[in-house]
């Protein structure tokens, strides 16, 4: 499908190529699922939804969201000071809904915009950096959006029970093992089930369940990857996969490697001497694959497989030799997977996952 200037989103909103209406529609529907399951969100609460419109995929998004919320304040970004945006989401009560829809990364002043709204007891559903999805891929978003809450609730919290009570996993990624030798950290979930959360919503689309082993050191190996986060924060899909080789939790050596992966080793090499293997991220969302991508990093990282991230940095997990948000570095990369096991227990085959 490609994107088409006919059927125009709205009257005012029609100034560059737009999504198809059946596009707009589609996200209608997966945008009413969310705020209706998800979110729990009625109109006994308020809504401001702060938008651009500087991409398609943001003026479909837009749209979707002026059909599901009526009642709810639009603003543009580019139209009203950052005074005035402030104000009015500093006017909402606990469990009003702000909504963030972002060509790139909205800046207000020193404010990190979701944390900050998170601490006022506000929901929130986050979309940044639509821009570097264009063509098929915003396509591809828009399917990613869409909330099946057994699948995600279900097989989310059967991983993480299976993950807590492992004592051992391994990724086999053809012809290659990552072999993860001890216990692991207590699984974390980003599957939209926010009933037992401190903070209600996040960044867009979802579906994932996250961990890291308790020592990383007990991470040893090989593994082949398809795909990596490059400088730019884009997916960087070599014409061959990459081998790393792992040994006591830190990549010692490569095969295949082509100056675009060198450069984020040598990076963070520079910045913390080695490089640790940490997060282990078992992605759910369906409407990404091996072979069906996006360029946005943050968003390809929900896809439907395992990622590990490289680098000190994740502040999920402390260590007793990294402190909680330490490290400048924390590198998405995506592993060929043919199959995971957690002890003797296959969990993910044939490009899903089987609990």
């Amino acid at each position: 499908m490609i994107l088409s200037t006919s059927n125009p989103v709205t009257s005012t909103e029609n100034a560059m190529e737009i999504l198809p209406a059946t596009a707009v529609a589609l996200a209608e529907q997966h945008l009413r699922d969310i705020l209706r399951l998800a979110f729990e969100h009625t109109d006994t609460h308020q809504a401001v939804v702060v938008y651009d419109k500087h991409c398609p995929l943001a003026v479909a998004l837009t749209s979707a969201y002026r059909a599901c919320l009526p009642d709810a304040r639009f603003i543009d970004f580019d139209v009203e000071t950052p005074e005035l945006i402030l104000v009015t989401l500093n006017a909402l009560q606990a469990s009003d809904l702000a909504v963030l829809v972002q060509s790139t990364n909205f800046r207000l002043e020193a404010y990190r915009l979701r944390v900050e709204l998170f601490k006022r007891g506000l929901k929130v559903i986050e979309h940044p950096h639509l821009a570097r999805m264009e063509g098929d891929e915003a396509l591809y978003y828009i399917e990613s959006l869409a909330y099946d809450a057994s699948y995600y609730r279900d097989t989310g919290n059967a991983l993480k029970q299976k993950i807590d009570n492992a004592s051992a996993g391994v990724v086999d990624s053809g012809g290659a093992e990552l072999i993860f030798s001890g216990r692991f950290e207590p699984a974390k979930l980003n599957v939209g089930d926010y009933r037992e959360m401190k903070n209600i919503g996040g960044q867009f689309p979802i579906g994932e369940v996250f961990t890291e082993s308790v020592a990383l050191e007990d991470v040893y190996g090989q593994v082949r990857i398809f795909a990596f986060g490059d400088t730019s924060f884009t997916v960087n899909r070599p014409s061959q996969p990459i081998t790393l080789v792992v040994e006591k939790g830190q990549v010692v050596d490569t095969l295949n490697s082509t100056p675009e992966f060198d450069l984020v080793l040598a990076n963070i090499r520079k910045d913390d001497d080695v490089v640790w293997v940490r997060e282990l991220g078992f992605g759910m969302n369906r409407a990404f694959s091996k072979d069906r991508s996006v360029r946005d990093i943050g968003t390809y990282e929900r896809m439907c497989g395992v990622h590990l991230s490289l680098g000190t940095k994740h502040g999920s997990y402390a260590k007793p030799h990294i402190k909680r948000g330490e490290g400048r570095h924390h590198v998405d990369v995506f592993a060929v997977t043919e199959a995971v096991r957690l002890d003797e227990e296959v969990v993910y085959s044939n490009g899903a996952w089987v609990v």
